[in-house]
Formats: C-alpha cells, sequence, structure tokens
C-alpha cells in the first residue's frame, strides 16, 4: 500500500491541505519545538463508501461563462435576435457610407431565427459595413485558424461579395466612434451572391495574437445585402467538434476528475420571469435555429450592469451531455419547476388548469403539467431508444448512444409551501415512469432558519433521495462549521452540497477574493463532508467560470480572459480533494480524542480501494508549524515512504492572476516523509 498526504497550512510548514497514501505504522510530518499530537487513521476500522459523485462541478452561465467563454463562438449577436436587435455591432464610421441599415424579418430563414441585417450603400466604399465587437473583444491567436460563416441574399443593385477582415482596433477601439479600420490579422472574400438565402464559409488564419480583435464585414459594390447567423469560431475546439467548446477551460474541468456536472445553472434555471425561464427543448437542434434569451443576470447588479449579456444557447443541453462525458462525469440537468426566481417576480404557474393563478396574463396557458412533461422528455431524450420520438432527436444530433442519464433537479434553490405543492406532483410524475431515477430537491438558498428546517422536514417525510443545500459566508463559517453533518440523521435523504463558496468581505460583495484565507476555510469544511461521506454524496463549488472583463458575481473558482485561463486556491483545494476521493472513508481520532476543527487543525481520510492507497487529508489553519505524527492503525502492509502534496501560503490573502496562474498551486513536497512501525 502507497501512503499519500495532502497539506493545507496558512502559514507554514504544514499549514496548508495534505493528504497521504496508504502505509502502516506512525509518520512525523512537521518538525518542531513541542510534542507532535498524533493522528490515528482507523485503518482497521473503514466506514462509509465514498460516493463516485462525491466532488462535482456547478455550471451556471453567470459572469459570461457560456457565450464569452466555454463556448467560443466570436461573434455577438450573431443572428440579430435580441431585444436591443444591434446589441454587439457597430456602423463603421456611423454609418456614413450606409443609405440605409436595418433589422428586418421579411421572409427570414427560418421561423425561429426571423430576423437579419439589412444594408445598402448608393456607392460603393471600404467604409460601407458593420464591425463585430465580440465578448469584450475578440480573442485570436498568432498560426490559428477559424472558420468564419454567414447566409447571404443579394437584394438590388450590383453589389458583387462580401470582405471579411479580423483585424486589431486602431484608434477609436470597438466603442461606438469605430474606427474604419486597424491592422489586418487575416481576410477574406465571399463572392458568387445569388437572391436567395446561402450558407457561405471560408478559413481565415491570423498572423497574429490578439486578446481585443474584431470582425470587420463590408459590401463589395453598391446596392443591398442582407445578412444573417454571421459566425467565426475556432477550429482548435475541445474534441476537433465544430460546435466545440474552448479547450484550456475544458481541461481545467477535466483535470478536477469531476464526479459530476450540475448544469445549466442555478437561478437562471428560474428566469426572472417564466418567460424568460430556460427551456432545454430550445437549445437542442440546428445551432443556427436556436433562439437567444436574455440572461437574467444581465442587469442584476449595478455594480455590473451588463445590459449586453444574453443567452445564444450555441451551448445547449446536448452539449452539456456531451461534455459531461468527456470529463466522466455524471450529467445533473436541473429543470424548472414552474417557478420564476422568488428573488424577482416569483411569478407562478398554477399547479391545475383551475387552480391558484390559472389563466392569469402572466402564465398564460401553463400549468405545472407543462413543466413536468418538460422534465419527462428530457429524460427519454438523455436516455430514449432512436425510435423513440425524443431519442430520435439526440440521435440527429450525432449521439444513437444513451447518455445514461441517472440524476435530475427538481428546482434550483426555491422555498416555502409554493415549492413543496409543486415538487411532490412533479417527483410523482418522474418516479412513476422511470422509477430509477434520483431526484435531487431543494431546501431553499439558506443552509440553516424555519424556511430551511420545514423544507428538510418535509422533503424527509417525503423520502426525497437527495436534498440540495447552499451556504455561502464569511470563511470563519466554514471553519465553524465543520461538524455540520456529524448529527444528521443516517436513514434520511442523502445531502447535495450543491453551491458553497467562502466570500472574503460579503455575499454578492464585488470586493470578494478568490483568496487562500477563503480556500483554506473550504478545505477545513470540505474534512467535515468527506468524513461524513454516508451522508453527503455530492458535494460543488459556485460559481465555476468568470470573464475577468465580463463578471457579475465573485468569487469564482476559474478565471479567464479571451485567450488564457487560470484555476483559483479554491480550485487547486477542489481538485487536490476530487483527484483524491478514495472509495472508503476512514475514521481519523485527533490528537487527545479532540474534535476535528480544536485549535483549527482539522483532518480526514479515505482508502482508495482500486490504487491500494490511503488518502490523508489535514488542514491546518495556524500560523505556526503543526508537528503531527500519524498513526494509520491496523495497516498489514506498508511502503517505506510517504507521497506528499502541499499547498500552502504565509499569506492569508494570496491570489492568484493572469500574471501569476499559479502563484499558489499545490506542489509535491521535497521533503520525504520516513514511515516506521
Amino acid at each position: 500500500m502507497t501512503l499519500k498526504i495532502r497539506f493545507l497550512n496558512s502559514q507554514s510548514i504544514v499549514s496548508g491541505l495534505a493528504l497521504l497514501g496508504a502505509v502502516t505504522g506512525n509518520t512525523a510530518l512537521a518538525q518542531g519545538t513541542a510534542a507532535p499530537g498524533t493522528i490515528t487513521v482507523q485503518v482497521n476500522k473503514p466506514g462509509a463508501p465514498i460516493a463516485k459523485t462525491m466532488y462535482g462541478l456547478f455550471f451556471e452561465d453567470i459572469n459570461f461563462a457560456a457565450d464569452g467563454g466555454l463556448y467560443p463562438e466570436l461573434v455577438k449577436n450573431k443572428s440579430f435576435e435580441t431585444d436591443e436587435n444591434l446589441v454587439g455591432w457597430r456602423a463603421i464610421k456611423g454609418a456614413a457610407a450606409l443609405s440605409t441599415y436595418l433589422v428586418s424579418s421579411q421572409q427570414p430563414i427560418s421561423a425561429t431565427n426571423n430576423h437579419f441585417l439589412r444594408l445598402t450603400t448608393p456607392t460603393a466604399s471600404p467604409d460601407a459595413g458593420f464591425i463585430n465587437e465580440g465578448f469584450r473583444g475578440m480573442g485570436v491567436k498568432q498560426d490559428a485558424e477559424y472558420t468564419f460563416s454567414v447566409y447571404l441574399r443579394k437584394g438590388p443593385g450590383n453589389v458583387s461579395g462580401l470582405n471579411v477582415t479580423i483585424e486589431e482596433p486602431g484608434r477609436g477601439g470597438n466603442g461606438p466612434e469605430a474606427a474604419s479600420s486597424g491592422k489586418v490579422l487575416a481576410e477574406t472574400k465571399i463572392t458568387g451572391l445569388t437572391n436567395e438565402w446561402k450558407k457561405y464559409t471560408a478559413v481565415l488564419k491570423s498572423s497574429g495574437t490578439a486578446a481585443k480583435a474584431r470582425l470587420k464585414i463590408t459590401m463589395e459594390g453598391a446596392g443591398t445585402i442582407d445578412l444573417d447567423v454571421v459566425s467565426l469560431f475556432p477550429k482548435d475546439t475541445w474534441q476537433k467538434r465544430e460546435n466545440g467548446l474552448r479547450t484550456d477551460l475544458v481541461q481545467l474541468l477535466k483535470d478536477m476528475k469531476p464526479g459530476f456536472l450540475r448544469f445549466p445553472g442555478g437561478c437562471i434555471v428560474e428566469g426572472r420571469t417564466l418567460d424568460e425561464r430556460y427551456q432545454w427543448k430550445e437549445t437542442i437542434g440546428d445551432v443556427a435555429s436556436r433562439k437567444p434569451l436574455i440572461n437574467r443576470w444581465n442587469t442584476e447588479f449595478k455594480h455590473k450592469f451588463t445590459p449586453d449579456y444574453y443567452q445564444s444557447f450555441g451551448l445547449g443541453f446536448f452539449e452539456y451531455f456531451q461534455l459531461s462525458e468527456d470529463i466522466g462525469a455524471e450529467p445533473l440537468p436541473i429543470l424548472n419547476v414552474g417557478m420564476a426566481c422568488q428573488f424577482n417576480s416569483a411569478e407562478l404557474a398554477p399547479i391545475t388548469a383551475s387552480g391558484p393563478n390559472a389563466g392569469n396574463a402572466a402564465t398564460g396557458d401553463l400549468t405545472l403539467d407543462t413543466f413536468i412533461q418538460d422534465a419527462l422528455d428530457l429524460i427519454e431524450f438523455a436516455n430514449g431508444a432512436t425510435s423513440s420520438p425524443w431519442g430520435a432527436k439526440r440521435a440527429a444530433m450525432g449521439h444513437a448512444a444513451p447518455f445514461n442519464l441517472k440524476y435530475i433537479g427538481i428546482g434550483n434553490e426555491q422555498w416555502g409551501p409554493q415549492y413543496l405543492e409543486r415538487y411532490e406532483p412533479f417527483a410523482k410524475a418522474i418516479k412513476a415512469k422511470y422509477p430509477n431515477m434520483q431526484i435531487v430537491s431543494s431546501a431553499g438558498p439558506s443552509p440553516d432558519g424555519p424556511l430551511f428546517e420545514a423544507a428538510s422536514k418535509r422533503l424527509g417525510v417525503l423520502k426525497a433521495e437527495f436534498v440540495d443545500e447552499h451556504y455561502y459566508a464569511k470563511p470563519e463559517w466554514f471553519r465553524q462549521n465543520v461538524g455540520r453533518y456529524d448529527n444528521y440523521p443516517r436513514t434520511g435523504p442523502k445531502i447535495f452540497a450543491g453551491e458553497y463558496a467562502a466570500q472574503s468581505v460579503a455575499i454578492g460583495s464585488p470586493d470578494n477574493k478568490n483568496s487562500w484565507d477563503c480556500a483554506i476555510s473550504e478545505a477545513a469544511f470540505m474534512t467535515g463532508l468527506e468524513r461524513n461521506a454516508d451522508v453527503v454524496n455530492m458535494a460543488s463549488y459556485a460559481p465555476l467560470f468568470a470573464h475577468v472583463d465580463a463578471w457579475q458575481w465573485t468569487p469564482d473558482m476559474i478565471w479567464f480572459d479571451n485567450l488564457k485561463a487560470y484555476g483559483t486556491p479554491n480550485y487547486y483545494v477542489q481538485k487536490m480533494y476530487s483527484t483524491n476521493a478514495g472509495t472508503t472513508m476512514l475514521p481519523v481520532q485527533m490528537p487527545n480524542n479532540a474534535k476535528n476543527g480544536t485549535d483549527n487543525l482539522f483532518a480526514s481520510a479515505v482508502a482508495d480501494d482500486k490504487a491500494g492507497d490511503i488518502v490523508v487529508k489535514l488542514v491546518n489553519y495556524s500560523n505556526d508549524a503543526r508537528p503531527v505524527k500519524l498513526n494509520l492503525a491496523g495497516v498489514k502492509k506498508m511502503g517505506k515512504s510517504a507521497k506528499a502534496i502541499v499547498l500552502a501560503s504565509n499569506d492569508l490573502q494570496a491570489v492568484n492572476s493572469l500574471q501569476e496562474p499559479t502563484k499558489l498551486a499545490r506542489k509535491k513536497s521535497s521533503s520525504k516523509y520516513r514511515l516506521r512501525r
């Protein structure tokens, strides 16, 4: 057996997180003047199995996580379908060379994609056109190739083609007074126009690297031309897929070896109103026909007012399932339960056609049955035979094999009787048709209080399988609540710690940082999750992604710009746990039989039966090195030394950045830990 150690230290040698592989005997982990305390790992008394889903990922389209992030389409508002029809687009020099430009719906490409841009110029001009600014610019790399595509239709006049250029902005940048030219990085010309809609494609190779490039399209000749579905997409995508995802961001996720992927988010599932809710059926099929929707986070926070934030749904439910498969995670879709966000409109769909709110102007013909049917259809889409209606749609998108969906969430973080009275018929309908489906239910947005307690009690009576608990709080809350699940009933619902993150300043504050103080406090709390693996089966930090120029919420686990990405200290804590999850919990006895967390020392341990390892995680939230001995009680075989990975800093305010992406990252210890009986 091999012993593996993972240290988390706040200040000195063993301030941090530590994991240990399997061995027998005692191991001194730190030197110091004080006599070392002994931590006993009871290898001979294995506890509960560690669920394969123990550590996973929570994805929400906030902070430009999808469009402008994981989904690498470079053109914003490519189909001109948003409410502010020309968001993302700027006429060159205020459209001086154009006699008219407008968004039209006359004879569109399709019923779902029913808006396009019409340009008219009386005389040929190099300035007769538009610039697309991208998502806070367009990230392009030297020698990388990008597929440009567009639907075009020729109108009156003699327009012979479309000039397409990727360029770095000149003077004036991407703003309202965008200059007509900049440094050209790639260019091509589209010709062969007809009087009918036709798709044109070209590959452009960039001659340079730019984080804030832009796309310029201009008319060749005079007259009228119609444009729609303007796309600039990198050829370098995950798995080289045509509608693939951004490679560096997917790699960061895959490296964590996550047990599950929860999608498409939290409050984004609900929408500010039911009309703005996330509807998965609108996110599958032909990408060009997916109808964009306002992002509910666009104007939620005054400190980050982003009215240009929309969901294109190029990243839709099929792509989420595919991503889950790619990174080896169980898919966990969360669906609307007939309730808009209770922090916004709190709009409700009636439970029955004759019930409360029935037929009101806001909900129209919606009833709870609509939402239940959406859930049943989603399960068929994921798991159904190719001969089934929704299974056939999955197969038509290129995935004949089922996705083997096992879990589904009913509602995000709703609370009160309105949620519970909708949850019951919802869960009953799913179980009637799919009895083996595991359902995740909501206990609300807070980790305590009357509403939380009432929901937890009722869900226990209903024999719910998973209860989703959320907690955003100060770092000290996480250290103080390491024993949160010690006294939970062992026969009730399993816990899904679906959203949690330490807040360095306050919940929702724009000044929150992904500091080492937050990360190590989360690590301490996670020892409590692991020690209670018979109760806690899922856990995920939230939110997952944030664009450095377009975020709404902090802190976040992974930050990126248009070219680069980095993991925060919180990311490395999560990765350390998830890549060392083990298979069986091992009881840990702290020095002098103290409670876990006494004197700011935290520990948990697991056995990895497949690898033959024992993994011990140690967290020292202290200013001083902590002399510690490990006693692995009951081990029959042992190696000669232990492997250690250390995550430590003497600065609790330390953060990573694009400039210093691994300032605080896990490192293999240069020290050797001798094992002896």
